[in-house]
């Protein structure tokens, strides 16, 4: 089975190329390389391009003639979304429309779409479940819901069929070592939490510590990219067996409040960085927990990483081996 991945270089995208290559998949990665890496592309080819540039993307359909597409060439930084929405929508939902009208002129109709627990916004109840009203409270969460809108309105036209993972806070890094988080200024709270362990960054920022939790801080639901790729390899056989539609939270229904995590880096790591409270930041709920057990029920999806501690540790191992410049010191 043929498969193109749009932004398989970046960090998720990569992991998911490095299992299907793993499983036999044949392979195209179609990124414009603009946070991926093209040392982190395992397996089959790499065509440098932008999901704006249509015509690129046809003759790259014609030539490789994939039977499915996954797609993860998003932005996904929740604060820059509020400061530059044009952006986000341009690239996340225009471009989006650009690879489905490609899709649907070359007659391909199975999608694994990366989507996000942003969706859900500020959640009525928590853990929350795929039934739960998508209500995004930033632009970034916005246009993953249009696209999962959209990916509707073409499914139920008929002809095409989709699964939308929707990932709660994805962290770790291929436990062989040989791939991981890997473009600068990360947000995310284990990759920076680590790389300030490292001594990266001077200190470490918590964004607001007076949320009604019972530290004051943020409360997230962690799950490692490699259990995450597995995720993507189910739902794409699952098309593959002619599924149906079908809308999946990737996590593993354990909340950890951004305290606790920084705890658990400093006790991996070994190293007590300084932390320092500072205001909240636009667009981030109280607590976003999943309640995942349609993946695993309906797709057979079990983890194999989901404890805090193994995410924390894999993360920790592959910053150690990698640099500041973006390369890696020991690609072994």
């Amino acid at each position: 089975m043929r498969v193109l991945v749009t932004g398989g270089a970046g960090y998720i995208g990569s992991h998911a190329v490095k299992l299907l290559g793993e499983q036999g998949y044949e392979l195209l990665t179609y990124d414009n390389l603009s946070t991926g890496n093209e040392w982190a592309v395992l397996y089959g080819k790499l065509v440098v391009g932008d999901l704006a540039d249509k015509e690129l993307l046809r003759k790259v359909f014609d030539e490789f003639k994939p039977d499915a597409v996954m797609h993860f060439a998003a932005y996904i930084v929740v604060p820059e979304s509020v400061r530059k929405p044009l952006k986000y929508w341009r690239n996340n939902v225009a471009n989006t429309l650009n690879l489905l009208e490609v899709m649907r002129e070359k007659g391909v109709n199975k999608l694994v779409f990366s989507s996000s627990a942003a969706v859900y916004g500020i959640p009525e109840s928590v853990p929350v479940d795929e039934e739960a009203p998508l209500k995004p409270i930033n632009p970034y969460g916005e246009t993953k819901a249009t696209v999962e809108r959209l990916l509707r309105d073409l499914s139920n036209a008929g002809g095409f069929n989709y699964v939308a993972l929707r990932y709660f806070n994805v962290a770790g890094a291929d436990p062989e070592g040989k791939i991981g988080f890997a473009y600068p200024n990360p947000t995310h709270l284990i990759i920076r939490a680590v790389k300030t362990a490292k001594g990266e960054y001077d200190k470490l920022y918590i964004y607001g510590d007076d949320y009604p939790t019972p530290d004051g801080t943020c409360i997230r639901d962690y799950i490692h990219v490699w259990d995450l790729a597995k995720a993507h390899l189910l739902a794409l056989e699952y098309l593959k067996e002619g599924g149906k539609s079908r809308v999946y939270n990737c996590g593993y229904g354990k909340g950890y409040s951004v305290k606790e995590v920084v705890e658990t880096v400093k006790r991996v790591t070994g190293v007590d960085f300084p932390v320092e409270v500072a205001p909240r930041r636009e667009g981030d709920p109280p607590a976003l927990v999943a309640k995942a057990d349609r993946i695993r029920r309906e797709l057979g999806w079990e983890p194999e990483y989901d404890e805090l501690e193994l995410i924390v540790k894999s993360a920790w191992e592959w910053e150690k081996r990698f640099s500041t410049t973006g390369r890696k010191e020991d690609r072994g």
